[in-house]
């Protein structure tokens, strides 16, 4: 729903309980006046009574109240139990159009939003997006969906997926959704010049920030990278070359599947794992490390702090902090890896 939907529902929310709350001092200064009136009493013990009367409590009277007072006591009960109940009636039907109009939910999403830390903002939730979305939810990483199209948002909310429905190339969307804390942003919109547009305004937020994107004509990909786009992806290229790969070299195609987990009957993934500035592996050679040996992981390569991408390094290759290590392996290989290499040096 809407945010000016929401807001006015919390308006009309916030009007009821006002109502309630004059009616009920009304009652409450109805009581005073006829007790002091018809019975005489002092402003406290008036006050006192008309409280436990409408509230039902019933532990007698303060102090006599005469046959005028009790006349007016009856039918002070009938209305103040009436009013309250009345109250108490209108409270929860607002209580509940509350909720049905969605604010409390998206009340809870937005503190889950504001509380998320290193994770991956995917904007728009149609096919790409979607795989991407997938794909980030495997790696078990945090996502955040944003989509204008509101269905598509819920369809996002039902895959169990944190989403919002809002324009991603607006600012105040990406500063909601935390792109100041983010770790890097799909751009995944319906056309080139939405994802254009997008990339200009997350690089402007955020200029460090990752972002990939996919491109739907071949004359955009300039245009993207030049917006400040990290990766830009062709999907029917892609989806062209996978194709013919898949007959040419059918094997080849195959293990690229096993190693990126698009098929699972062999468990083999590969994963980038960083070395952590005082790991114990720091200033150690891939000999010295041997992790092969002892945990059955085979380094693809490395890819240095200054940039430099060393492809089969051999095993005298020197591992430094901050390297990221392109390694294959089994998931539960690949876990302790990460484990080892955060652990600091004794």
């Amino acid at each position: 729903m809407p945010d000016h939907q929401n807001s006015a529902s919390l308006k009309r929310f916030q009007r009821r309980i006002f109502q309630i709350v004059v009616a009920i001092a009304a009652i409450i200064c109805i009581g005073c006046v006829g007790y002091m009136t018809f019975a005489g009493y002092p402003l406290f013990e008036a006050v006192y009574m008309a409280l436990t009367t409408i509230t039902t409590i019933g532990y007698g009277e303060v102090l006599p109240l005469g046959r005028a007072g009790r006349i007016f006591n009856m039918f002070y009960i009938a209305i103040g139990v009436a009013t309250v109940l009345v109250a108490f009636g209108v409270l929860t039907q607002a209580m509940i159009e509350l909720e049905l109009s969605g604010y409390f939910p998206k009340r809870r999403r937005r503190r889950m939003i504001d509380n998320l830390q290193s994770h991956f903002i995917v904007c728009g939730y149609g096919r790409v997006g979607r795989s991407a979305s997938e794909e980030l939810k495997k790696a078990g990483v945090p996502i955040l969906v944003i989509d204008r199209n509101e269905e598509r948002a819920e369809r996002a909310l039902h895959a169990g997926l944190l989403a919002v429905a809002a324009d991603s190339t607006r600012d105040e969307v990406l500063r909601d959704a935390g792109i100041d804390r983010a770790r890097g942003l799909i751009a995944a919109l319906a056309t080139d010049a939405d994802n254009t547009y997008l990339i200009l305004s997350a690089k402007a937020l955020n200029p460090l920030l990752p972002v990939a994107t996919r491109v739907s004509e071949e004359e955009s990909e300039r245009k993207l990278r030049r917006a400040g786009a990290d990766v830009v992806f062709a999907p029917y290229t892609i989806t062209g070359q996978r194709l013919s790969q898949s007959l040419l070299k059918s094997h080849v195609n195959e293990f690229i599947d096993f190693t990126t987990g698009n098929d699972m009957s062999l468990d083999i993934r590969i994963e980038q794992v960083q070395v952590a500035q005082r790991s114990e592996y720091v200033s150690k050679s891939l000999r010295q490390a041997q992790l092969r040996s002892e945990l059955g992981i085979i380094v693809l390569a490395i890819r240095k702090v200054s940039g430099q991408m060393i492809f089969n390094p051999p095993a005298e290759a020197e591992i430094g902090a901050g390297d990221h290590l392109i390694v294959m392996g089994q998931p539960s290989q690949l876990r302790r890896l990460e484990e080892l290499l955060e652990e600091k040096a004794a």
